[in-house]
């Protein structure tokens, strides 16, 4: 038997005043996505924003129902969004973001399980990284420079 250790590197700032001025564009259309997020059950609205190589910027909004497992992440919404747009243009960055209409997200909120899944095979198709922003209502911005870094030991089609 033999102990491993995974280790990620990621960048804190302490809001998003701090981001540069290209990723804060980015993490203010997240926020503006937010407005167009449909989510009366939970509450909890998600917005996304992505941009794209040609310096286009394709945004998303969680999408809920009445029927749970029918809803949409937000950040599922914006990358199908942006492939049927511009299909094979190259994903450089995601910007994520939330707010809650039950209380303040003060910590930052990252993707679901099933949206690293999906944003992590275009990263694959792409064989480029997805640079991933993701906060809270207020409060720290984490910056990761890859899926890869959010999904250690990662499943794509080179196991079919």
């Amino acid at each position: 038997m033999e102990n491993k250790t995974i280790q990620t590197q990621f960048t804190l700032y302490p809001s998003i005043a701090e981001l540069s001025t290209e990723d804060l564009h980015l993490m203010k259309a997240a926020q503006k996505a937010i407005l167009n997020a449909y989510a009366p059950y939970s509450n909890f609205q998600v917005g996304a924003a992505l941009l794209l190589e040609n310096g286009t910027i394709v945004t998303g909004n969680n999408q809920e129902n009445a029927a749970y497992p029918s809803g949409m992440c937000a950040e599922r919404v914006a990358i199908w969004n942006a492939s049927s747009q511009f299909p094979g243009m190259v994903i450089k960055k995601i910007a994520i973001t939330v707010k809650s209409k039950l209380k303040e997200v003060n910590k930052p909120v990252s993707p679901c399980g099933a949206c690293r899944q999906t944003l992590l095979e275009y990263e694959v198709n792409q064989k480029a990284p997805i640079e991933v922003f993701f906060t809270g209502e207020v409060g720290v911005v984490i910056k990761a420079n890859s899926l890869q870094d959010l999904l250690p030991f990662a499943f794509d089609q080179s196991f079919l």
